[in-house]
């Protein structure tokens, strides 16, 4: 770096301006921290740029006036030691140059004056590497937990059968019903990225205490007999509060995550529309790959080597590896700071309190007459929503009070787009509540399945393969059909259908949720099988292969179905709602562990009334005097009635680009006119695809037919082309 370049750089830092968006986002301590902080290297600049002219002109003095000093090595020590400490060469380079540069440019990084190129850059795929690497180090312990802490609450903490997988599914409920947490806080008072670190320290310190509790004998219980637990005390205090603990930072991060993934891509941008669809396969397939470590290598250790301390410590520290690896990704992010005046929550609230206030008013008998505020008007974090003719009674809420004041109060009235966002989470609910039982049955392959392999022949070869690894089948499944999907079913269906996805949301759930019936079908006959061969001879048990039938089928349909849902509720929520949207996905697996605990607490007190024997069909500590497999097929038949629901539902939804509003109508009849002649195909699910056929058009009608496929910019852009030039606003001209 030579001293004319080190002197541009001191003004590049002394005119760096702070952005209008950044004045307006960041908090004040921010700004005065990053301004203190260029204040203070341009300081640094200064002193070495007089320390540079000091040597300089030391260095040129003539022989004549020089007579004093020493010539050699005498006198370079010398003029360093006048000119401050720099030693610099004949051609003014700075001898750290490479050190210096480099601190030089990562400071302007770092300074609030990015350029647009910079802000450009970010997200996309590049950001998204961070997350996957999260997912896959926090999943290779969470899932091995998920499916071998059974086993853990049965030989250590001594609960009996039914005791330790209401347990198991009560933990993994809490933890996905606490994702909603995460989500509210995400979209309400932080960003999703500070929100994940925040959760992401409180599971640490959830899975560092369960490694404590694993690792002394003495913060475990004593055996009791007949009794279904028999933790008690301080002991009990500790253990509870470390799931709780678990519970709530893993729910947290899982509820902003997602999110925070798709935040990385503009949904309005084609490529990255498509793009976003791949983000959602590579996020599970991060998670699948991570789950496979965690359920051969921790399973290993804590089920057959009984060191279930090794275990929970390998996941604290893989986890704790994961967010600072999140945490390092920082400046790769496109992250978006919520409001508290636009949660979620309160943005519902007003359209129901609104709605109720006005239920007694008649509907204007045009859409056009309720009230909705200007685009310029709505900020950067509200998108307008087309009016819906569903859920009529909501539009109550957007009707303008006669006695209306100059700035209408939120909970006098409220917008168009407000009330749609509540109609579009309503719409939801009902594709919410038929993914239960599928979830319901992934429940029984975490609990009765894993102490169904643990009495099984678990012999492969010479290796004998831990009941809680049996997983690894559908997850090696998964990890080759996801690539497979996204590479070559995806492509090929995308010819035919024209949708980025190859297939619509709705429909992979639904391909999910015929498989996972299936998959509870297959479990009752192998039950059958493993059960009366234990009652033939008890020495000679069926292989625990058996059940990769069931974990395989049921493998396939989550890769349907989770990444289905993600996708779904992620894009067809409004932009301040798509943490707590996105959460739905975890809601449904918490509400399906907890309907697991009430089918098998239900069915136990039913069948004891009913059966000859007084015994209900899961009881004790012996699966062979149970009957499983009545449990299962009872599961089957359940999804069966489930899908037939669910076809109801997801044929009733509308997307939201189903009805276009106004602006969208005016933009289509141009469109159709003598500019452009367009086909349109109406695909399964309702999404409209439209194919332009190419004409002979000047400049300014071809960027028009550019950007048709945005009913908004179009409006905007006629808007602008009817005006003056010395009329035009400059958000028009923007």
């Amino acid at each position: 770096m030579t001293y004319d370049r080190l002197g541009d750089l001191g003004v590049r830092l002394r005119n760096a301006r702070v952005p209008m968006v950044v004045k307006a986002q960041c908090p004040c301590s921010f700004l005065f921290i990053s301004m203190a902080v260029k204040i203070h290297f341009e300081g640094l600049l200064r002193g070495h740029q007089r320390q540079c002219r000091r040597y300089k002109k030391l260095s040129t003095i003539d022989d004549e006036s020089d007579k004093g000093a020493r010539r050699g090595r005498p006198r370079r020590r010398w003029l360093k030691k006048m000119s401050g400490g720099i030693r610099l060469s004949r051609s003014i380079k700075l001898r750290h140059q490479p050190l210096l540069a480099i601190f030089g440019s990562s400071l302007m990084m770092g300074l609030p004056g990015m350029t647009k190129v910079d802000e450009k850059n970010k997200g996309g795929f590049k950001a998204s590497m961070f997350l996957f690497v999260l997912m896959s180090l926090e999943n290779m312990g969470f899932v091995a937990n998920m499916v071998s802490m059974v086993l853990y609450f049965l030989y250590v903490m001594f609960f009996n059968v039914p005791t330790s997988a209401n347990t198991l599914t009560n933990f993994m409920g809490s933890t996905f019903l606490l994702s909603l947490v995460g989500g509210f806080i995400s979209d309400t008072f932080i960003n999703r990225y500070t929100t994940c670190l925040i959760f992401g320290f409180l599971e640490v310190l959830g899975l560092a205490l369960i490694t404590i509790q694993a690792y002394f004998k003495d913060l475990q219980p004593a055996y009791c007999f007949g009794k279904p637990s028999c933790i008690h005390g301080g002991k009990a205090a500790m253990f509870y509060t470390s799931l709780g603990l678990l519970a709530l930072g893993s729910g947290g991060v899982k509820g902003a995550l997602p999110a925070l993934g798709g935040d990385q891509f503009d949904h309005k941008d084609p490529k990255e529309a498509k793009a976003l669809a791949r983000f959602f396969n590579w996020l599970l397939l991060s998670t699948t790959l991570g789950a496979a470590v965690g359920v051969t290598g921790i399973v290993y250790l804590t089920t057959e080597r009984n060191k279930w301390y090794w275990g929970f410590f390998i996941s604290t520290v893989a986890t704790f590896i994961g967010f600072c690896v999140l945490a390092s990704g920082k400046p790769f992010y496109r992250l978006r700071e919520p409001t508290v005046a636009n949660s979620p929550i309160i943005r519902i609230a007003q359209v129901i309190a609104v709605a109720f206030k006005n239920r007694w008013l008649a509907l204007p008998d045009k859409p056009d007459e309720l009230y909705e505020t200007d685009e310029d008007e709505t900020g950067c974090r509200e998108e307008r929503i087309s009016h819906t003719n569903q859920f009529r009674f909501l539009d109550k809420a957007a009707i303008v009070p006669i006695m209306s004041e100059a700035t209408p109060s939120p909970w006098t009235v409220c917008t168009v787009t407000q009330v749609e966002e509540v109609k579009i989470l309503t719409r939801m609910l009902p594709i919410l509540g038929s993914t239960i039982i599928m979830n319901t049955c992934l429940a029984q392959l975490q609990t009765f399945s894993i102490q169904q392999g643990n009495i099984m022949d678990r012999h492969l070869g010479k290796l004998d393969v831990p009941a809680a690894s049996i997983p690894i089948i559908p997850l090696v499944f998964m990890s080759i059909l996801i690539p497979t999907y996204e590479l070559f079913f995806v492509p090929f269906a995308r010819k035919i259908t024209h949708h980025p996805s190859g297939i619509t949301q709705l429909q992979r759930v639904g391909v999910g949720l015929v498989l996972s019936a299936i998959s509870m079908a297959v479990a009752g006959i192998v039950e059958v099988k493993r059960r009366d061969q234990a009652h033939k001879d008890m020495l000679k048990p069926i292989s625990l292969f058996w059940l990769s039938f069931q974990y395989g089928i049921f493998g396939i349909a989550d890769m349907f179905t989770l990444v289905g849902l993600l996708e779904f509720f992620y894009k067809e929520a409004p932009i301040g709602m798509r943490s707590l949207s996105t959460s739905f996905t975890w809601l449904s697996l918490s509400f399906g562990y907890f309907l697991s605990t009430v089918f098998v607490d239900i069915i136990n007190s039913i069948t004891k009334r009913i059966s000859p024997s007084g015994q209900g069909w899961i009881r004790g500590l012996d699966l062979n005097q149970s009957n499983l497999n009545l449990f299962y097929w009872f599961l089957a038949i359940l999804s069966c009635l489930n899908f037939v629901h669910y076809l109801y539902w997801a044929s009733w939804y509308k997307y939201k680009t189903d009805e276009p509003d106004h602006a969208e109508a005016e933009a289509k009849d141009l469109r159709t006119g003598p500019l452009v002649a367009e086909e349109e195909n109406t695909l399964d699910g309702g999404v409209t695809q439209t194919h332009e056929a190419p004409v002979q058009t000047d400049e300014s009608k071809q960027q028009l037919i550019k950007e048709s496929d945005h009913p908004e910019a179009v409006a905007k852009d006629l808007s602008t082309r009817l005006l003056p030039e010395e009329e035009k606003t400059p958000w028009m001209e923007e």
